[in-house]
């Protein structure tokens, strides 16, 4: 067991249990909640690929899913959510399968939740607690560490309402608020809460550290590209085909968990910064949207924004939507300009499960790839390029032929249209970003 202070222990692999040997792998179900009719929900999804989608989160913590169910909400049950003749008919369908971890594909209040585990005799988990689960397994990072510790805290604190016995279904769970049988309900919260003032103070000093790495790079300053999309959508592969990194790229829902930054080079000679983020998924818990705030901050500092999608995706259309939305919420946070739009570039990825970039649909301002073969990937930096370019200005500079270092940086950061040499000065046309431009009058002052 870890100390009050301590870091949450590694995760044991899903078929390798303490004293070594092979288990059978944990049975799991999944139940979607589906209302037909969502008030404000333009773009709905259809019921299947939601329930795909908790599917594919299910199975990408190793739990081996044996029974699914699309069940028609009409109304909220403020005991189990479900009707009665549903949680019962599903409760025979989970006993006959052998069902050890029920998934809820909804948020379940710390009562519902309870209610159905005493109904169905096997573990509940709603769909907050399933993304927490995964975060905490692939987070890597100090920060994503931090992240992920504080988000599952602050939704544990608000399940204090019955004993402890509820956190043995969290595998690998925070050894150090106690074993299962802790009643000190009281006691434990304000060790929660007092666990959770440190790891904000922690996050912040790490925030703090990411911003000096930020105004680091503004004096060698490169344009940014942010990578965002559904996850899933083939960023980290899409980041490795541009740059020739080795980030993992899984076919697997959140591969990516921490943000990854390396150098790429654009067919002008220019040199940019990619960045690869945490993927967005639809109703993204409250507790990580406010934790994973700083993953996010290199979207709001990017010159470019490419959005990848899936766009062989059967909810192409939905999945796009709900990155916009949190994007849009970001602006609303004051985290992000309202001008995100005209510096984003849709990438429509995955085009050869369409056959191919030209089998694509065209839409203004996106452009199909295929990040796993590289088609298409030319066209995409030269989109890169001739938006970079769109935000330089034009600058004229007279320089004294000695002055090497101020010339080499020009040529460095900016792209030199026209030169003429003169016998006092070289007299130079730069296109530069106004960042870069700024920094170098400052310093010619």
């Amino acid at each position: 067991m870890n100390e009050p202070g301590g870091t949450p222990p590694q995760r044991r692999a899903q078929n390798e249990p303490p004293g070594g040997g092979a288990t059978a792998p944990t049975r799991a179900a999944v139940i979607l909640p589906w209302e037909k009719e969502r008030p404000g929900d333009g773009a709905a999804r259809e019921a299947e690929a939601r329930l795909a989608e908790a599917v594919g989160l299910t199975a990408s913590i190793g739990l081996v899913v044996v029974h699914t169910a699309i069940v028609p909400l009409r109304a909220r049950r403020p005991a189990t959510l479900l009707g009665s003749g549903q949680t019962d008919a599903q409760g025979e369908a989970i006993g006959a399968q052998g069902v050890e971890v029920a998934i809820v594909d909804a948020q379940l209040s710390p009562v519902q939740q309870r209610n159905l585990e005493t109904a169905w005799k096997c573990k509940v988990i709603d769909r907050t607690g399933l993304i927490l689960d995964i975060f905490g397994e692939r987070a890597a990072t100090r920060e994503g560490t931090l992240q992920v510790e504080l988000a599952h805290l602050e939704y544990q604190r608000s399940r204090l309402v019955r004993s402890w016995t509820h956190l043995e279904r969290q595998r690998g769970g925070f050894g150090f608020l106690g074993g299962p049988g802790e009643t000190q309900i009281e006691a434990d919260r304000r060790l929660i809460g007092d666990r959770i003032v440190r790891l904000k103070r922690e996050l912040e000093q790490v925030r703090r550290t990411r911003g000096l790495h930020r105004t680091a790079r503004r004096r060698v300053p490169y344009p940014i590209v942010a990578l965002v999309g559904y996850t899933n959508a083939g960023k980290s592969t899409l980041f490795n085909a541009m740059t020739g990194a080795e980030v993992m790229a899984r076919d697997q829902l959140f591969a990516t968990l921490d943000p990854t930054m390396r150098g790429l080079r654009l067919p002008s000679g220019r040199q940019a910064i990619l960045s690869d983020t945490v993927g967005f998924i639809s109703e993204l818990p409250t507790e990580l949207v406010a934790a994973f705030r700083a993953t996010l901050e290199e979207v709001a500092e990017a010159d470019v924004i490419l959005h990848v999608r899936d766009v062989s995706h059967p909810d192409s259309a939905a999945q796009r939507a709900d990155v916009i939305a949190v994007l849009d919420g970001m602006v609303k946070d004051g985290a992000l300009d309202a001008a995100w739009p005209t510096r984003c570039i849709e990438v429509l990825n995955k085009a050869d499960l369409m056959g191919g970039v030209d089998q694509v649909q065209p839409r203004a301002g996106a452009l199909p790839v295929t990040a796993i073969t590289g088609e298409g990937l030319d066209a995409l930096k030269a989109a890169i390029d001739a938006r970079i370019a769109a935000g330089m200005e034009l600058a004229e500079y007279a320089i004294p032929p000695g002055d090497g270092a101020r010339m080499a940086w020009l040529y460095q950061h900016g792209e030199v249209v026209t030169r003429r040499d003169g016998e006092d000065a070289v007299h130079l046309t730069v296109r530069l970003l106004p960042a870069d431009r700024a920094r170098f009058e400052r310093t010619a002052s």
